[in-house]
């Protein structure tokens, strides 16, 4: 049997990690006990009982894990987006979108709180979120111009995509900062306070 072979056989004594999620989970509870830059890729496909093949199917690298499935999320945005009737105020649309974005289920809000402190304090994981949040901004900078009948990288869309990234990290780091307080009820303030400001774009 190849090397290659061998490390493609599940570790006996649990089941391998088969989706984004098992596997971002299994990254979460190392890098809290061990540290991030002290985790490596062997040590999470040995815990996860898969081999570094399959692990980079699922991942294109450890600064990756943090972030589960994104690309699903991010499409579940622009669905969402997508299908949200052309006469609600743009800011309700965006406000109604990010909320929907940042829901979980109750037993998964734990380990998103873990999930986010990670990516808010790591220098590593923050350096590396750079791209994600572009990724993220995009989307809905792209929904802002086909409203605004612009192109996405426009000043108006850019800047209200930027405006709603900083929406959601200031809620990100009251919720981090004060136990049981909830996350979508700060992303729901914190839009329609600055709603005022925005006005009543088209």
């Amino acid at each position: 049997m190849s090397n290659t072979q061998a490390s493609e056989r599940p570790r006996i004594g649990r089941a391998p990690a088969t989706t984004h999620g098992e596997l971002s989970h299994i990254a979460l509870s190392l890098f809290l006990e061990r540290g991030f830059e002290e985790t490596t890729v062997d040590d999470i496909v040995e815990a996860a009982g898969i081999g570094r093949r399959t692990f980079f199917r699922y991942f294109r690298s450890k600064n990756d894990l943090p972030w589960g499935d994104f690309d699903h999320l991010l499409q579940s945005m622009r669905d969402h987006l997508a299908g949200l009737p052309d006469e609600l105020p743009l800011r309700d649309a965006l406000r109604s979108a990010v909320i929907e974005f940042n829901r979980f289920p109750a037993d998964e809000i734990p380990v998103h709180r873990e999930r986010m402190w990670l990516l808010l304090n790591v220098p590593t994981l923050m350096a590396h979120s750079t791209l994600r949040y572009t990724e993220w901004r995009q989307v809905i900078a792209e929904f802002v111009a086909k409203r605004l009948r612009e192109s996405p990288d426009a000043l108006e869309p850019q800047a209200v995509a930027w405006a709603c990234l900083g929406l959601s990290l200031a809620s990100y780091e009251q919720w981090l900062s004060h136990e049981g307080a909830d996350l979508l009820a700060l992303i729901d303030e914190a839009f329609r306070k600055m709603g005022d400001t925005w006005g009543s774009p088209p």
